[in-house]
Formats: C-alpha cells, sequence, structure tokens
C-alpha cells in the first residue's frame, strides 16, 4: 500500500472511507483502526501505534491500545546558520510534507525547508515492540550549516498525572511532577536563555546524564526513550515546556504543555549530507525496571566490562585525602598515610584512601609536572608509606586498645589496606614546564575561535584573596591526542612503581564540556565525539596495566555508561542522596559497575545518607571537610558508618560481591519502607531502611526462600520476616533458598 499527499483532503478522505476495511485486513486488528482517524498514514504492530497527519505531518498517535501520547504537534525543528545570523529556527509549520507509507514504515519528505535548499527526509517505523525513528538531511544552500536537529519530538504529551519523570543524571534522578519539575528549572540561568518562550531541563550524553535514556514512568506501564547511538556523539535529552500556542509565558504556571525528544549536531554545511536512525520511543508495560531492561538489551551490543579484582568488589569505599592543598599548606604529610590516616580508615571498616595532593605542587597545581617532594624524604620515603600502609604496619599506636592482627603482616603479605593513587586526566597548568614549552598548543582543546579553552580552580585558604582572585588556570587535554595519551599511560607505569594498588584519572568518565573546534572549513564545528575518546583512553590504559597486573585496579571520576565499561571503580561526581536521587536505576542496569556516593562531608543528616549509600550498594566516599580532615574528626559519621561496614563485612559476598537487584525477588507489605535486594547463589539480602519521622512496621515475603540470618542499626527490631524501623532505621534480612 502506497499513498501520496497530492489529491485533496477531502477526496482523500472519500477514498480511505472505500480503502478502510482492506487496511482493517492488512493491520493488525480492526481495534486499531478505530482510533486512528482518516487522513493519517499508521503503523499498528506487536501492540504498538502510531500515527501521522497526511497534510500537516503532525504526529496524531503513539502509544499502545488505549494509551495516545501524541498531542497532534510537528515531529522536528531544525536550526542553521548563515555568516549574519546563528540559530535560525525552522519548524514544521508553514513547510509541505510528501507523507506515505511503505510497508510498515512511515516517511515524511521535505524537498525543501524555510525557502532554503535544505531536504528533510523522516521514517518512522516499528522493530520489536518499540517505535524506531530516523531521519536524514542535505544541505545544498550555499555559505550555510545546519548545525541542530531536533527530533524526534513528542510535542504536547499526554501523560497520566500520576507518571514520574525518569532521567539517568548521576546514575538516575525520579521526578514526581514532569511538567512543575521542567518549569520550575534554577531561574538563576534563564537570564541567558528566551525562557518566555520555553523552560528546558539540560540534560546531555555522555554528560550529566549517564546513559541516553530517559522515561516517563507509572506503576504498571510507561514511555521510553532511548538513543541506541553506538557512535556515543553527545546527544541532547530534550526536555521542555511550552505556554499556550503561540503565546508568551508570563508566571510559571503557563508552561503547561510537555514535550519530549532528542537533539543532535548534524553541522551540515553546503554539499554535505547527514543520518541517523538511533532514537527509539517505547510505550511499554511493567514497572521502572522495565526500561532498564529495554536500554541494557541494547547496550549488551556493544558495553563490555571484564570482572574486577576481587579486593575492589570488597572495598567499602575509601577515604579522600587531600595531603598538599592548591596554596601550598600542609594537610597531611607522607608518613600519615600509615598512621593516623589508616587508622582512622580501620576504626570505621575501610580499607582504602584515595590520595589527592601528595605531589610537591599541591592538589590542582603544576598539572602535569606531579613532582616528588624532596623535603619530605622524595621517592624513597612516599614508597615506604605506600609500603607501610598496604602492609598495615603503623597502625596499631594510633588506634585505642591493643590494635589487630592486620597491623603485625608482613610486606611481603597480602596487601591489608589499598591504595588509590590520584592524577588528572585531563587539565594542564598554563605555568607548568609541559605548557611553557609548547604542549598547551600541540594536544589543548580550542575554542570556536582557535583560542584556548581555560578553567580557573579557587580553592580558599582563610583570607577572601584566593577564592576570589589568585585561581589557578588550566586548559584542556583533547583525549584523542597521542602525546597526551602516552601521559596517561606513563602515570600508570608510575603508580605501579610507587607500589599503589590502583591509578585513578580525574574526570575522565564524561564527554568534555568544552570540546576541541575544527576551524577547517566554512564554519567552525564542535566535536561532538569526545566521550568516546575518553572511553578510548580508558580502555587503552586498562589493557596496558591489566597485562602487566590484572590485580592493578583503573578508576575514574563521572559516572557514565561509555566510559564505565572500562573501569574497576568509578568516583561518582555529584550528590546520590538527594530527595530526587534514584542510583537504583543504573545500579539495576548496570550492577556490574563499582561506584561511590559523594558529598558526606561532615555530621550533619548522616545516619539517611549512609543507610541509603548501603540500600542502593554504593562505596562511600569519605570526604570529610572536603577532603581536609578525616573521619576521626567527624564522631556521628565515624560511629555510624562503623555499624553499617560491620554489616558490609558480615555478608560480603551478598552485599559488596552479589548482584544488586532493587526491587526484585520479594515484596515489602509497607510501601513507606525503601527496601532493595541484592542476590548470590542461594541467597538473597534484602536491606531495609525508613525515612520517615513515624515508626513503620512491613513484612517481607522472598518465594521459595526461608529467612536465616538478620543485622539492625538505629530504633530496629526483626521479627521472623517482619520488620519494625523507627526514623532512620535500618535492617538486613538473609534468606536461602
Amino acid at each position: 500500500m502506497h499513498k501520496l499527499l497530492n489529491i485533496s483532503k477531502l477526496h482523500f478522505t472519500a477514498f480511505l472511507a472505500i480503502l478502510l476495511p482492506c487496511c482493517e485486513v492488512q493491520k493488525e486488528n480492526s481495534a486499531v483502526t478505530q482510533s486512528i482517524e482518516p487522513g493519517q498514514a499508521f503503523i499498528a504492530k506487536d501492540g504498538v501505534r502510531v500515527a501521522v497527519d497526511y497534510e500537516s505531518g503532525n504526529l496524531r498517535y503513539l502509544g499502545r491500545e488505549g494509551s495516545n501520547f501524541a498531542g497532534n504537534h510537528g515531529l522536528w525543528r531544525l536550526y542553521y546558520n548563515t555568516p549574519d545570523q546563528k540559530e535560525i529556527e525552522i519548524s514544521p509549520r508553514g513547510e509541505e510534507p510528501v507523507v506515505s507509507e511503505e510497508g510498515d514504515t512511515i516517511r515524511i519528505d521535505y524537498s525543501t525547508l524555510g525557502g532554503k535548499a535544505f531536504s528533510l527526509h523522516l521514517s518512522i517505523w516499528e522493530e520489536g515492540g518499540h517505535i524506531r525513528f530516523g531521519a536524514s538531511l542535505e544541505n545544498n544552500e550555499p555559505h550555510t550549516i545546519i548545525r541542530e536537529l531536533q527530533y524526534p519530538l513528542i510535542g504536547h504529551m499526554q501523560i497520566p498525572s500520576d507518571y514520574k519523570l525518569l532521567t539517568t543524571h548521576t546514575g538516575g534522578q525520579i521526578f514526581d511532577n514532569p511538567v512543575w519539575k521542567i518549569s520550575n528549572v534554577d531561574t538563576r540561568a534563564l537570564y541567558m536563555t528566551p525562557a518566555q518562550k520555553f523552560r528546558q531541563l539540560d540534560l546531555q550524553y555522555p554528560r550529566n546524564a549517564a546513559s541516553n535514556c530517559f522515561a516517563f514512568v507509572g506503576e504498571k506501564d510507561g514511555l521510553y526513550f532511548g538513543s541506541h547511538d553506538t557512535s556515543l556523539q553527545q546527544t541532547w535529552h530534550g526536555l521542555r515546556t511550552y505556554p499556550d500556542e503561540g503565546g508568551i509565558g508570563h508566571v510559571t504556571e503557563d508552561f503547561k504543555h510537555l514535550e519530549a525528544g532528542f537533539y543532535r549536531y548534524p553541522n551540515a554545511m553546503c554539499g554535505d549530507s547527514w543520518s541517523n536512525d538511533a532514537s527509539v520511543v517505547v510505550p511499554y508495560e511493567g514497572d521502572w525496571t522495565e526500561t532498564s531492561r529495554i536500554y541494557r538489551k541494547w547496550a549488551d551490543t556493544w558495553w563490555h566490562h571484564a570482572p574486577v579484582p576481587q579486593w575492589v568488589q570488597d572495598m567499602t569505599g575509601w577515604q579522600r585525602v587531600i595531603f598538599k592543598h592548591q596554596y601550598g599548606e600542609y594537610l597531611r604529610k607522607y608518613t600519615d598515610l600509615p598512621g593516623r590516616i589508616a587508622a582512622a580508615g580501620e576504626s570505621v571498616g575501610c580499607n582504602a584512601v584515595l590520595a589527592f595532593g601528595w605531589w610537591k605542587e599541591g592538589m590542582d597545581n603544576g598539572y602535569p609536572n606531579y613532582t616528588i617532594d624532596d623535603s619530605q624524604g622524595g621517592e624513597p620515603a612516599w614508597k615506604e608509606a605506600i609500603a607501610d600502609y598496604r602492609s598495615g604496619r603503623g597502625t596499631a599506636e594510633h588506634l585505642p586498645g591493643q590494635g589487630c592482627e592486620a597491623t603485625r603482616s608482613s610486606a611481603s603479605a597480602a596487601p591489608v589496606n589499598r591504595l588509590l593513587l590520584y592524577f588528572n586526566g585531563r587539565l594542564i597548568d598554563v605555568e607548568s614546564d609541559f605548557y611553557k614549552s609548547g604542549g598547551g598548543a600541540r594536544v589543548a582543546n580550542k575554542d570556536n575561535t582557535g583560542r584556548e579553552f581555560t578553567e580557573h580552580y579557587k580553592f580558599t585558604g582563610e583570607g577572601t584573596t584566593l577564592g576570589y582572585y589568585d585561581s589557578r588556570t588550566f586548559v584542556i587535554a583533547d583525549m584523542s591526542k597521542r602525546e597526551w595519551r602516552d601521559q596517561l599511560l606513563k602515570w600508570a607505569d608510575r603508580a605501579m612503581d610507587y607500589g599503589a594498588d590502583a591509578v585513578f584519572y580525574d574526570q575522565l568518565g564524561v564527554a568534555e564540556e568544552f570540546p576541541n573546534w575544527d576551524l577547517s572549513r566554512e564554519y567552525p564545528v564542535q566535536d561532538i565525539f569526545t566521550g568516546r575518546y575518553k572511553a578510548d583512553a580508558l580502555r587503552e590504559i586498562r589493557d596496558h596495566i591489566k597485562a602487566k597486573d590484572p590485580e592493578f585496579a583503573l578508576g575514574t571520576e563521572w559516572l557514565s555508561d561509555c566510559t564505565s565499561q572500562f573501569c574497576d571503580f568509578v568516583h561518582i561526581v555529584e550528590f546520590t542522596a538527594l530527595p530526587e536521587s534514584f542510583p537504583e536505576w543504573f545500579r539495576y542496569t548496570f550492577p556490574e559497575v563499582v561506584w561511590s556516593d559523594r558529598c558526606v562531608r561532615d555530621d550533619n543528616d548522616v545516619p539517611r545518607r549512609v543507610n541509603n549509600t548501603l540500600l542502593k550498594g554504593l562505596r562511600n566516599d569519605i570526604e570529610v571537610f572536603r577532603c581536609r580532615g578525616l573521619i576521626d574528626e567527624t564522631p556521628i559519621y565515624q560511629a555510624h558508618l562503623a555499624k553499617v561496614n560491620e554489616i558490609r563485612h558480615a555478608f560480603p559476598d551478598l552485599l559488596l560481591e552479589g548482584r544488586y537487584t532493587a526491587t526484585d525477588g520479594f515484596t515489602c507489605s509497607n510501601k513507606a519502607l525503601s527496601a532493595c535486594s541484592f542476590a548470590s547463589g542461594n541467597h538473597i539480602a534484602i536491606v531495609i531502611t525508613n525515612t520517615g519521622d513515624k515508626k513503620q512496621r512491613g513484612k517481607i515475603s522472598v518465594a521459595g526462600y526461608s529467612l536465616t540470618d538478620s543485622r539492625t542499626i538505629g530504633p530496629s527490631k526483626v521479627r521472623k520476616n517482619c520488620v519494625t524501623l523507627g526514623r532512620h532505621g535500618l535492617a538486613v534480612l538473609i534468606f536461602e533458598k
């Protein structure tokens, strides 16, 4: 069946009325066509339906039977530049599409756009219950560049009132009222935007979005948006709200029309063509975990995570400690590592240190020099401190009581403690020898004028000059450059030579905020593949170190699926215990990845946040006073984390080495309690917490399993498989098949 819009709408409607019975035979069933009006191209297959208006090209239907999410709006927007103006918008309104059906594919073709020699070709088809969207375009207009294509767009979205917005920001965030959330974005940034026209929630992959998808989720169904694009190019998750058609928003309540989709960057100049068919929309049945299964099924076509060393799996977290700060202050000395630092970690059951600022220049200073500090005894003293820390020597004298067996182990025995050695993976100090000798010109990212991007770090002492005036200035390394990759490999070798257990590269887990620009053509073009470059660099480092020592580990900062696949552990960059935090999404989707919480820095709100870390299967990033203190200076944090880690150490096969399974395998009778599961072999652990003010009771049921053990913290009781938890109470129940 092939239909073209070259007859009048009136005649076409009459024609379709004659043809409709034939359509009902070819499509899935007659119930499908009852919701599709005449004058629409449609797909009805595998339980999903799509309909596009022949005359306007608007999306009229998208969903399953009885669940239409579409709002009769255009599917795309395009932005182009001329020598005189940037971001000139072309929308479907006023354009003349040719809409056709070819088999089970809807095609929407534009031979020109906005009076320019731009052509755009859109396609929509069903693929295993997924609705897939393809686009291609050609630019034949002299002295222009098509910068951006926003497609597919589901405008005036119709979603049930109980649907929540699920993003992959920081591994997962969830919001009860999507329209309200988007309409009430941080207004401080709106000074730079046309905020009277729309409000926008800024999400980019692979940057603040850890995976290339988002969803609107209900308890029993939802709508999934995925960019299943193995190129790993930077992609914007388009989430906007608009006022009434053609109107201007004066107050937040005006922005009530929801739009969702993907934004991509063709950067097509005259004579160029571009295509992409990676966008997928799925009206699914099930709870939020179905979105994880959809994404992981696709990710399995390219995502490959090697098993991490067991010591990394068993690591409860790390103390993140700055030895010497940016402005020259010594917060810790090398001798503190096997001394007070080790003792503080042992007091809470944490046997790893992520060492910052161990070099002479100090934290965030001098990169890429990392000069060993001769004033502390140089390289021999640093190696000795690491060896003593790893063996446990020097700890007992700093602990109350008689110490422990670990302090009497020999240097040749298996390590008691683990040292993770810091290097910054991307920053180059403009005062470093490397930069001054031409390294910056060779490897630094350049902006759209050819000048180097710069970042400024302003750590303060107790005065005001440092924080407001006397900052360090850095340029940003291009991860595709061989010279810089060789630097990264040398640092891995250096960490191994020092006797460390792991090398850690800061800021390599994410696409670049300041990418390199190509100035070789008529218009400058930004590089949209920086996330892929960083993934390639981490893969090369991993292969390099694993060939020498499979037990040596690799870590980075920022969580992203494209980079974490090559890491043994990841240091998260933002909060994981905010009201909207939902790290269980990434933990459930990629349970192989070991990653941390962040921002527990003092004795405030400790039980809730530390309980949350155990509940979600994260590791503890102990960064007391922003890495300037130790946990023995925060007695509430110290006491509570010690209790949590005692439970971890009691059941490491489940809580550290087991598979995080979120809500699978059990039921909890009380929704006021938060509960998650971990599975290993014939055992399941259920972690339950209560963040409310009132005491809560609930029954935990695991079909086919019997309760064999339990542990509690705080105001908590376990009686058989029933729990009673007061505020910030925690219980861990162990079931055996």
